[in-house]
């Protein structure tokens, strides 16, 4: 194997990769998004990027952004391994904002959430025009008002730093493309599919395949009562002018929902906001609420919807509101919680999921798992479930975020690090994870990734099946409820992807040619509310 010979790159610790070498000479002349496989290596471009720019600005810093503490420590010990440097200086908000200033000593590379960066610049602590060059870490987030749009705002009114933006997925959509493009200032786009003939060569090969689990008739009944309480207030709202067609959407509800909570800020004078707008208030949380506990019992389990259930009773002293009142009413919801009450049966992906990471570890006992799962409480049980087999080959942990509600308690990231570092070293051969682990781990090892449900995001099902792959070939199983959303949603996250590459070879193609991404047109939004009804 080839590797990179570079004054600033230690000998022996970046594989020679053509694709690699290219991007990077783009991204070292022109502010550059580089689209690549998980995988692929887009830490080793950075790195060669870095290394290069050492050498042609040795008095100015460079700034390496990542999401999350993880990643910040897990790229720092990247730059430290790799680059003859100074120590990566690694700042996350657990280093108090006195303290950080205190490290700041150009030359050096910095290693930093954009949390952390953004709160500094605002408060005038931040000294953006010593660094040369800004590298952006999963840039599809560069989008609303995460700090990454921020900094780059910054940087162009203040430093001219260059920028090395990069992600797997940059978006479903060309107007979130053209977002992160326009945030980022991106002159160039370096685009790369594991069909790239200069990629080809690097694939291990991903097997994608779709687990069917059977529904129990028990479980059938409760999907078709709770379609039902769903399709009430829906038809309340369309009874008001607020959606059409026969098939509405959680998209569609939410939408829905801010146009009405917009009509009620505007209504706030002496008579208030129209009967009308808090009667679609209603009805559109209570549509919410029945159309989540038509997704649990269909995709997650019946242990989630009970939990559901029992969390819509307020606790002692607290009023309930009317959507709830409304929810639990609803006949069918009624008669579900009774049901529930005498059901012995739980949702059979639970066993399906168990069953597939005991087999993987058995067939192959060195192997690494990671099992992805929308829900908390789902997680809970598959970890659960995986401890009662008291198998001392399966050795299951929880990986989610940090956030603590009442008794769910979060991981600090400290405690994340501990947990991948033990992955990787195989004191934990399962991570049953939430959507905190689908982004830039470096897990080389992992040989099965199993997807608890379908979903429709292009960008988290591109993450979630990146995890593996990378060192061997690997395999991610899709599990589907038979006759459930499950279906739509596999179907949907394929659909949106093979548009989300039309796209992005198109954006190529236009970029190639000088044109870039034109701004985007104004949007008009509907606002009123029909007093139909």
């Amino acid at each position: 194997m080839a590797t990179v010979e570079h004054p600033r790159i230690r000998p022996g610790a970046l594989e020679d990769r053509l694709y690699q070498e290219r991007i990077a000479a783009t991204a070292l002349a022109h502010n550059t998004l580089v689209v690549l496989p998980t995988g692929l290596g887009k830490t080793a471009i950075a790195l060669r990027v870095i290394a290069e720019e050492l050498l042609r600005e040795p008095t100015r810093s460079i700034l390496f952004l990542a999401p999350t503490r993880p990643l910040v420590v897990q790229h720092a010990r990247s730059v430290a391994a790799a680059l003859f440097a100074p120590e990566p200086l690694a700042l996350t908000g657990a280093i108090p904002p006195e303290r950080r200033a205190d490290l700041l000593h150009p030359p050096q590379v910095v290693v930093a959430t954009p949390q952390v960066i953004a709160n500094d610049l605002a408060e005038g602590g931040f000294p953006l025009s010593t660094f040369s060059r800004i590298v952006f870490d999963e840039a599809h987030r560069a989008v609303g008002d995460y700090p990454y749009v921020a900094i780059a705002e910054a940087n162009r009114e203040r430093a001219g730093a260059r920028v090395l933006a990069m992600t797997a997925s940059p978006g479903g959509s060309l107007a979130r493309i053209r977002e992160v493009w326009n945030h980022l200032g991106i002159e160039r786009f370096e685009y790369r599919t594991d069909r790239s003939p200069d990629v080809v060569p690097y694939i291990h090969g991903i097997g994608v395949e779709t687990v069917e689990v059977p529904v129990p008739p028990e479980v059938r009944d409760l999907a078709i009562r709770l379609r039902a309480a769903v399709q009430r207030p829906i038809d309340v709202l369309r009874s008001l002018g607020l959606v059409s067609g026969a098939d509405v959407s959680r998209r569609t509800l939410l939408d829905v929902g801010a146009v009405l909570h917009r009509g009620i800020d505007g209504g706030r004078g002496p008579s208030g906001p129209a009967p009308n707008l808090w009667k679609a208030v209603t009805a559109q949380a209570t549509a919410m609420k029945a159309l989540h506990a038509l997704e649990l019992i269909e995709s997650q389990g019946v242990d989630s919807l009970r939990e559901f259930l029992r969390r819509q009773t307020p606790a002692a002293g607290k009023r309930m509101t009317p959507a709830q009142r409304a929810f639990l009413a609803d006949p069918d919801v009624v008669e579900v919680g009774a049901r529930l009450a005498r059901l012995t049966i739980e949702h059979p992906k639970l066993a399906r999921a168990a069953a597939i990471v005991t087999e993987e570890l058995h067939r192959k006992p060195e192997a690494r798992v990671i099992v992805f799962a929308q829900y908390r409480g789902t997680v809970d049980r598959l970890v659960e479930e995986l401890e009662q087999l008291r198998d001392p080959g399966v050795r299951p942990a929880r990986f989610v975020g940090q956030a603590t509600h009442g008794a769910d308690a979060g991981i600090s990231q400290r405690g994340q690090v501990e947990l991948l570092d033990g992955f990787r070293s195989g004191r934990v051969n399962v991570l049953v994870a939430t959507s905190v682990a689908e982004e830039g781990l470096d897990i080389p090892a992992t040989d099965l990734v199993v997807f608890y449900e379908p979903i429709p995001d292009v960008i988290r099902t591109i993450q979630r099946r990146g995890r593996t792959g990378r060192a061997r070939t690997g395999r991610v199983l899709v599990l589907v409820a038979e006759g459930t959303r499950d279906v739509g949603l596999q179907r949907a996250a394929s659909s949106r992807e093979r548009r989300m590459h039309a796209m992005l070879e198109q954006v190529e193609s236009d970029a190639a040619a000088g044109r870039g991404l034109a701004p985007p047109r104004p949007k008009t939004v509907q606002t009123t509310l029909s007093e139909s009804g």
